[in-house]
């Protein structure tokens, strides 16, 4: 299992643009590792091989939701909610993928957030 985490590769792209050869690599690792019929429907695999395969994909899965979590954070803006109630529900599911990958997100990160994305003709509302 060691070797199958040094092979890297890219992960697949915030946009999924990389999608196609994202699927040609896994299909390669797994190839290499002896995985490749667990993903195959009709053929009959240990059940260990098919948990080998799924912990390799959630992993590259896991670095994906990563990136795209960070980013929505570096672009999550109040102004472009139309309610508040909207952009709570984004600020909460945007910390709580970041949070499930490991990140450290308190309170006042997201206070500060909220503050600094604030539209310029608002900056009363942030005193």
């Amino acid at each position: 299992m060691t070797n199958l985490v040094k092979l890297k590769f890219a992960a697949l792209d915030i946009i999924r643009k990389n999608y196609l050869t994202w699927v040609l690599d896994t299909k390669i690792h797994l190839e290499a590792g002896n995985l490749r019929d667990t993903i195959r429907e009709e053929k009959n695999s240990s059940s260990q091989d098919r948990a080998k395969a799924m912990i390799f994909i959630r992993c590259h899965l896991d670095e994906v939701l990563k990136s795209e979590a960070r980013y929505e954070w570096t672009h999550l803006r109040i102004q472009d909610f139309k309610s508040a109630a909207e952009y709570k529900s984004a600020l909460f599911r945007i910390t709580s993928q970041m949070k499930l990958c490991g990140d450290t997100i308190t309170k006042e990160h997201m206070l500060e957030k909220t503050l600094n994305t604030f539209h310029t003709s608002n900056v009363l509302l942030q005193q």
